[in-house]
């Protein structure tokens, strides 16, 4: 009975893992155009999950890759904190504040597109110096996860909603531990433990502050607001 070298088994495992991690890019970025499409904001949180679960199965495959066990605790927050609780407490604040409805933006669906993909071209353009210290792989990768900033970005300055808004921040995390995940292999669990609490946290505190909104104005359109500046 013949057995497969290690030194063999590593080179398959390696190249599959690295079109595995695109793969899972590609699909993040994906999400990050279909969630500026999306005008529900129910949708919006969906999509927010979707990009979670993509996170989660590429930590996975990054940490069966590369050995490392740390990884997989990482996967398990994320796995928790993106895919299962955020989505429920947002979901959970769109029911109470009856949010259901189609958000706004301030320019048309098309337009948003077409700067978005001005936005993915220059952001792999400043992932290009990458390419002196690393190799095409993880400029790829930083490249995406980079545009992936960019779009959620984007997302918050053209939508007037306030939980869309919240979404788009989330969606902005989400490129930067992707970044961390492909490009570095991780951060450090304490890191990353940090980061997800103070989430969490700051949508618990953005709940209340929705609240405190709809209450005032009874409508969560940020634009109400200016009516509290000074004449």
């Amino acid at each position: 009975m013949t057995t497969t070298p290690p030194i063999v088994s590593a080179a398959i495992v390696l190249p599959l893992a690295t079109q595995l991690i695109h793969l899972f890019a590609a699909l993040l970025l994906l999400l990050s155009f279909a969630m500026l499409a999306q005008r529900r904001v129910v949708n919006l949180v969906n999509l927010f999950a979707a990009q979670g679960a993509t996170l989660v199965a590429c930590a996975v495959v990054v940490a069966y890759s590369s050995h490392q066990p740390d990884l997989y605790q990482s996967a398990a927050l994320t796995f928790v904190l993106k895919v299962l609780v955020l989505p429920y407490v947002l979901h959970k604040l769109i029911g109470r504040l009856q949010a259901e409805w189609d958000t706004e933006t301030l320019v048309n669906i098309p337009t948003m597109q077409i700067i978005g993909i001005v936005l993915v071209i220059f952001a792999f353009v400043l992932a290009q110096p990458i390419s002196q210290f690393a190799g095409a792989a993880t400029r790829s990768t930083l490249g995406i996860a980079i545009a992936v900033v960019f779009l959620a970005f984007l997302m918050m300055i053209v939508r007037r909603k306030a939980i869309a808004q919240v979404v788009g921040f989330l969606a902005m995390e989400n490129g930067l531990l992707f970044a961390a995940i492909s490009a570095t292999h991780g951060m450090p669990m304490v890191v990353e433990l940090g980061i997800g609490l103070d989430v969490l946290v700051g949508v618990f505190i953005l709940g209340i502050f929705f609240f405190q909104i709809r209450e005032q104005f009874d409508s969560l359109d940020l634009q109400h607001m200016e009516t509290l500046k000074e004449d």
